[in-house]
């Protein structure tokens, strides 16, 4: 077990490497009573083909990590949510392009409840009859998924940019392709990526380290097993489109527009945290475009951006409501240029530092966002502390230099949800 601190924070976790490849993150809070944990894989709606450790090739229907996850909650006995409600505990599941996630609060009970998690996870139970009534009930949440413009436009730019990675398909899946999910395949897609090696445990609250060890000791499998290899599709450099629109039952216009980045691998957290810097700087709440476009009427304080990256996708998003997206577009690519030439003004860094360094800060007063980015570092390979420790090594310079292979306006698309009545831009 080791013990990491930071002097600044006062704070310390424990990094215990399991004897079975399982990565354990405990932050302890004495103090508080709530605790929350965490048990998440490197499996997502993205590793939709792969390799078996024994040779085999699978190629899984859109959705299938998602199906997984809603399987897993369901055994032989009783389904997970009940078993957790029992005692008092909330808990929860989420699949995204690149991970699956597990977890449960609970203010009393919580080795029991940890204890709950570890077994239904690791005891995988699918029928035939018991994945026909799944597909019907994901089916439904698909549906309402297609009802939403915020996600249809998202979709609709994934599309746009992404030629053959599998981004560029839903999460959840089609009614058709999760139609075509048998248990064979839900029992490969856990024997591939549900590897304690593969998986992450991340606890923060009032827990003793040693104790939740003691408990992965009697639940986790002790022997290290081989992880499955995702066979990720070549992706050009270029875009599908640079323009996609979808017509929906909708009053306002919802837009999304990105940036296609190159990805050899997982980006860097030095990467991560200088490309969301610039994001502030050039169109955050604190720069002057985003202040001109909010007097203008064309930005809502619905607009914003976030650095999308994974093991085999990265671009640079931003997302609003509103009529004038491709206006915003234009606006924002000029400032970027406008920066180029002139360079980061160092009032604005400084400012969008201390914002971005200050709501760290404050995370680290709630179990739930320490849990989470304590599963964030092991899916990024960094140290916890390292984000905050970076921040306090920026330069203007540094952020300069990353501009430089930002926002490239050859290989960007802009996904536009309109109304059913024909719609203009102003």
């Amino acid at each position: 077990m080791k013990e990491i601190e930071n002097a600044f924070l006062g704070e310390k976790y424990y990094e215990i490497e399991h004897r079975s490849g399982l990565k354990i993150l405990v932050l302890p809070k004495p103090d508080y009573k709530t605790s929350y944990a965490l048990f998440g894989t490197r499996f997502g709606s993205a590793d939709s083909c792969f390799t078996l450790p024994g040779g085999e090739t699978v190629r899984l229907p859109a959705g299938t990590a998602h199906f997984l996850e809603h399987k897993l909650f369901e055994s032989e006995e009783k389904d997970a949510f009940e078993k957790f409600a029992l005692t008092g505990a909330r808990a929860n599941a989420y699949t995204s392009f690149d991970r699956t996630c597990y977890l449960f609060s609970c203010s009393e009970n919580f080795y029991t409840n940890l204890e709950s998690l570890l077994d239904f996870v690791s005891e995988p139970y699918f029928t035939e009859q018991t994945v026909a009534k799944e597909q019907g009930i994901i089916g439904q949440e698909i549906k309402m998924y297609r009802d939403n413009p915020a996600w249809q436009a998202m979709m609709g730019l994934f599309g746009a940019l992404y030629h053959a990675c599998a981004v560029n398909e839903d999460i959840a899946g089609s009614v058709e392709s999760i139609a075509q999910i048998t248990p064979e395949m839900l029992y490969k897609a856990y024997e591939g990526f549900y590897v304690p090696s593969n998986m992450v445990l991340s606890v923060c609250g009032n827990v003793d380290a040693a104790k939740i060890e003691s408990i992965c000791d009697a639940h986790i499998a002790g022997e290290k097993k081989a992880v499955a290899q995702v066979c990720a599709p070549a992706e050009p450099e270029s875009v599908v489109s640079t323009r996609v629109e979808k017509r929906m039952p909708v009053e306002v216009p919802v837009f999304a527009f990105g940036y296609k980045e190159t990805c050899t691998g997982l980006k860097s957290l030095r990467e991560n945290i200088e490309t969301v810097i610039l994001n502030q700087i050039i169109i955050g709440t604190m720069s002057p475009l985003y202040e001109q476009l909010l007097e203008e009427g064309l930005i809502g304080e619905d607009f914003s951006s976030e650095y999308f990256f994974g093991r085999q996708y990265a671009a640079v998003l931003f997302t609003g409501v509103g009529a004038h997206g491709e206006q915003i577009k234009r606006r924002f690519e000029a400032e970027v240029e406008r920066v180029r030439r002139e360079g980061v003004d160092p009032q604005l860094f400084d400012c969008v530092i201390k914002d971005m360094y200050g709501t760290i800060i404050k995370s680290f007063n709630s179990v739930e966002d320490i849990a989470s980015e304590l599963v964030e570092s092991f899916m990024g390979a960094y140290g916890f502390f390292e984000e905050l420790e970076l921040y306090q090594s920026l330069k203007v310079e540094d952020i300069e230099n990353r501009l430089k292979d930002k926002y490239d306006v050859a290989r960007s698309a802009i996904s536009l949800v309109l109304p059913l009545a024909a719609q203009q831009e102003g």
